[in-house]
């Protein structure tokens, strides 16, 4: 990863020496891998995780499609990082390629395409008031138009991402993060990429991902529900994001959860300062 022609991408690495930049990398990887796919229902812990993807080895017990997920999902980091070090424009067919990388459990079936729109309908059940609700997610034959949405709210976002602000990285990651989830475009897989894309925002900002703890998977789905709920199933001609109010326990969600990444870069500099001492 080259980002010496893009300067304000990835600044959080910046005075660092090369081995702590590498250090640093490797640990946000390692954690959002983990936390990213464990939300899924992936059992390697983040030991496990950092194991097999720092070994190349399987850990004894473990299936083997939790294994090929965390590399897929590594991967997929790679290619984010990619994107943005390289200023490839992030399209449909890279959105696509994300998904093959991290849907690495393929199915043959034309109903549940790898790196293309869902065929079939798809939906989630929430609790609401102690009662259980069946929320429907866009119709396949209003993908594309959404999505067509979808990708012109990032291009803006993208724009105006001002290299170090913090309240608007996490306001474009809110944003993409839900409009995404909203949508549910693919067949499977939708959680994963949705926290990889709506952090290129946050990236391009020189700031560390936005990764949600395993351990806070429910209040996570809570917040997220707390919106889809409150705004009903999308269809092609309806606002991506409807209500901006309903957005505010998502979005104070996602910015405690955002202390996990600032806290791993803040101990990484602490190093940095130590051994500059040191050596002065």
């Amino acid at each position: 990863m080259d980002f010496k022609s893009r300067p304000n991408l990835m600044d959080f690495l910046k005075n660092l020496d090369k081995d702590l930049q590498k250090a640093l990398i490797t640990q946000l990887r390692n954690l959002w891998t983990h936390t990213s796919t464990a939300i899924e229902g992936n059992t390697l812990t983040l030991g496990e995780t950092a194991f097999v993807l720092e070994e190349g080895l399987t850990v004894s017990g473990k299936p083997l499609k939790d294994h090929e997920e965390v590399v897929g999902h590594a991967r997929a980091i790679d290619l984010i990082y990619d994107l943005l070090a390289q200023g490839t424009p992030f399209n449909e067919e890279a959105l696509f390629n994300l998904h093959k990388a991290v849907q690495t459990h393929v199915v043959l079936d034309v109903y549940k395409p790898v790196g293309g729109w869902k065929k079939e309908p798809n939906s989630t059940v929430g609790i609401v008031d102690e009662k259980q609700v069946v929320f429907e997610y866009a119709s396949p034959r209003d993908v594309p138009p959404l999505m067509k949405q979808w990708f012109t709210l990032y291009h803006e976002l993208m724009a105006t991402a001002v290299p170090g602000d913090k309240q608007m990285a996490l306001q474009a990651y809110v944003t993409l993060h839900v409009a995404f989830v909203r949508i549910h475009p693919f067949f499977d897989g939708n959680g994963r990429m949705a926290r990889l894309v709506a952090n290129l925002p946050v990236l391009k900002a020189g700031l560390p991902p936005v990764i949600v703890p395993r351990e806070q998977r429910k209040a996570y789905i809570d917040a997220l529900s707390h919106f889809h709920f409150a705004v009903g199933q999308i269809e092609k001609d309806g606002e991506l994001l409807p209500e901006p109010d309903a957005l505010k326990p998502f979005a104070a969600f996602c910015e405690q959860a955002w202390r996990a990444s600032m806290e791993l870069v803040d101990e990484i500099h602490k190093k940095q300062q130590i051994r500059t001492g040191k050596n002065q």
